[in-house]
């Protein structure tokens, strides 16, 4: 194909338990959405250089929606108390965290080294927007300057799907990225999985 549209998009409060039983998680998590549109090219020196996909599916109950699939309606829970954490983001925060802050560098480093590069030669790195602490860490391991790292979470929080395209149209319209830049974007999300995706803008 020559031109592809790529959309994530989250509609994440439709289903948020906003009681205080809720609190640790609901307040996270955004709505939003964001494309990108791919096209061929014929320069060898552009483009998306390579991608790298991971899944642990052992620790999928540690971050999911068991049931999902109510779409934009909202729904009475106060007859299914038994069920309403199948229907809602479940989180281990703690485990998140220390499993995140493992995998982003590695799949970064994957990339890097797939392609016969260092963290000097990134231009920015676009991280999923899950936490700023677990982006803040990752660039302190990788030695990123603040120029070289991209984070808007604080505006919409976790959009999860959406959050790297929203991140990515933001940065290239804010003069962040230009031509030649080495983009990295990196994930990691439920169904226990992360990736990364090196781009040579």
């Amino acid at each position: 194909y020559k031109t592809i549209l790529v959309i994530g998009s989250e509609v994440h409060s439709a289903g948020l338990d906003t009681s205080k039983r809720g609190r640790n998680v609901s307040v996270i998590f955004g709505d939003g959405a964001g494309a990108v549109v791919l096209q061929q090219t014929t320069d060898a020196r552009r483009g998306i250089l390579s991608t790298h996909l991971h899944a642990q599916g052992e620790h999928a109950l540690e971050l999911c929606v068991k049931e999902p699939g109510f779409g934009s309606k909202k729904i009475d829970y106060t007859n299914i108390e038994n069920r309403i954490e199948n229907f809602m983001p479940t989180m281990n925060g703690s485990f998140v965290f220390k499993n995140a802050v493992v995998r982003f560098p590695e799949v970064i480093q994957e990339a890097l080294d797939h392609n016969k590069l260092t963290t000097t030669d990134i231009d920015m790195l676009i991280p999923h927007q899950a936490n700023l602490r677990i982006s803040q860490y990752v660039q302190k391991l990788m030695n990123l300057p603040d120029e070289k790292i991209y984070n808007n979470i604080q505006r919409y929080g976790n959009t999860t799907a959406a959050s790297i395209p929203i991140a990515l149209s933001e940065c290239w319209a804010e003069g962040k990225i230009k031509d030649g830049d080495l983009v990295c974007l990196a994930a990691f999300g439920s169904g226990f999985t992360w990736a990364s995706a090196l781009i040579r803008w």
